[in-house]
């Protein structure tokens, strides 16, 4: 995904008078900024981006997966395994 700082900018009156060219731009280059008196005010991106998108923050993450996982509550002990520990000259 390009960054946010080359995303093609359109002024509103820009981006209505040629909404067809802003869609394809969209589809074919990437996400579109539209302008409202200067300021960043939406971001036209392709379905199939958008689509990604909402996939990715869809996925759940992996502290969630283990909370609901069956052996959630298994308890491994706080014991652990001490090895020996060797002096290395630098």
């Amino acid at each position: 995904m390009p960054s946010t700082t080359l995303l093609k900018r359109w002024k509103l009156e820009d981006a209505k008078a040629r909404f067809s060219e802003l869609v394809r731009q969209a589809r074919e280059s990437g996400p579109q900024r539209v302008t409202v008196r200067r300021k960043d005010a939406v971001v036209v991106v392709s379905a199939e981006e958008y689509d990604r998108l909402v996939a990715r923050a869809e996925q759940k993450t992996l502290s969630s997966l283990l909370a609901d996982s069956p052996l959630r509550n298994l308890d491994f002990g706080e014991e652990g395994v001490k090895s020996p520990v060797r002096e290395v000259e630098l």
